[in-house]
C-alpha cells in the first residue's frame, strides 16, 4: 500500500466506522477507485485498522466502561449472534466482500429504509435503559450488517430504537456493542496472519503502514462520533438515507456503464 492509500482509507475508516452508511462498503468503493491491489494485507489492513476506530469509543466514553458488570454482560449477550454466525459464515462472507455489486444494491436499499426509520420508530423512551432482552434483539438485528453495504451502526441503532430506545441511546449503545464486535472481527484476521509464516513476513514489513491506519481511523472517529450524536439528535436519519441511495445509484450506473469498479 503507499502512503495515500494508507491515509485515505484510514480516513474513511474513522468517518463511516460509526455512521449509518457502511465502513466496510465505503472503504471497498473507496479501494475500488483508488485501483488499489487487493492483497492479503490490504485485506487484513481494512479489518484491523477498526482497532483505531474502537479504541476512541472506548477513550470517549471509559466511564461508560467503568460502570458495572452488568454494562459487560448485556456486551457480551448483544454480541453472542454475531459472533456465532460470523464464525460460521467467514467464508461466505469473505466472497461477498469483494463486491462491488453488492455494496451497491445494499446502499440503495438501505438508504430507502433509513428515510422512514424516524417515523416507524417515532415512539422512542427518552431514558429507558438497554435490558439483556433488548441486548440480544440488537444483537442479531447486528448480524444484517455482515453483508457488506448494510452498515453495523445502522441496523444496530435500528434495532435499538425499534426496542423504543431513543436515538441517542441507541446510538450509544451501538457504539459500545461495535468494542467488542470490531474487536473480534480485527484480531480474527490478525491471528490468521500472525499463524502464517507467510503473514508475518508481510505484517513485519508493512507495520509502519498499519500503525499509521489505526492512529488517523482513531482519531477521525472521534471527530465522527461526537459530530454524529449532535447530529442525529436535532436531524435523524433522512440525510444518511439520501446519501446512500445517491451513492448506490451512482455505483449501480457505472457497473452498468462497464466502468472497472470490481476489487481483484
Amino acid at each position: 500500500m503507499t502512503a495515500l492509500e494508507t491515509v485515505v482509507i484510514g480516513v474513511v475508516e474513522g468517518i463511516t466506522e460509526f455512521l449509518p452508511i457502511s465502513s466496510t462498503g465505503h472503504m471497498i468503493i473507496t479501494e475500488a477507485l483508488l485501483g488499489m491491489n487487493i492483497d492479503e494485507f490490504t485485506k487484513a489492513f481494512t479489518v484491523n485498522i477498526q482497532f483505531g476506530a474502537i479504541l476512541s469509543v472506548v477513550v470517549l466514553y471509559w466511564r461508560r466502561f467503568l460502570q458495572s458488570w452488568n454494562f459487560y454482560q448485556k456486551l457480551f449477550i448483544a454480541f453472542l449472534p454475531a459472533g456465532v454466525i460470523g464464525f460460521l459464515a467467514k467464508n461466505y462472507i469473505d466472497k461477498l466482500l469483494e463486491s462491488v455489486l453488492v455494496v451497491a444494491i445494499t446502499m440503495f436499499v438501505g438508504g430507502v429504509l433509513l428515510l422512514f426509520v424516524d417515523k416507524w420508530f417515532s415512539k422512542e423512551k427518552e431514558n429507558q435503559e438497554v435490558t439483556y432482552p433488548n441486548a440480544i434483539k440488537i444483537g442479531f438485528w447486528q448480524c444484517i450488517a455482515m453483508i457488506p453495504g448494510v452498515s453495523r451502526s445502522a441496523a444496530s441503532i435500528i434495532g435499538g430504537m425499534q426496542q423504543k430506545l431513543s436515538r441517542t441511546n441507541a446510538a450509544e449503545f451501538s457504539f459500545f456493542l461495535a468494542v467488542p464486535t470490531m474487536a473480534a472481527a480485527s484480531g480474527y484476521k490478525l491471528l490468521k496472519l500472525i499463524l502464517d509464516p507467510s503473514g508475518v513476513s508481510m505484517l513485519k514489513e508493512n507495520l509502519t503502514t498499519l500503525l499509521i491506519g489505526n492512529i488517523i481511523a482513531f482519531f477521525v472517529a472521534l471527530i465522527a462520533i461526537k459530530t454524529f450524536i449532535t447530529f442525529l439528535q436535532k436531524h435523524g436519519f433522512k440525510v444518511f438515507g439520501w446519501y446512500r441511495i445517491v451513492v448506490g445509484l451512482i455505483l449501480i450506473v457505472l457497473i452498468l456503464m462497464k466502468f472497472k469498479l470490481n476489487v481483484v
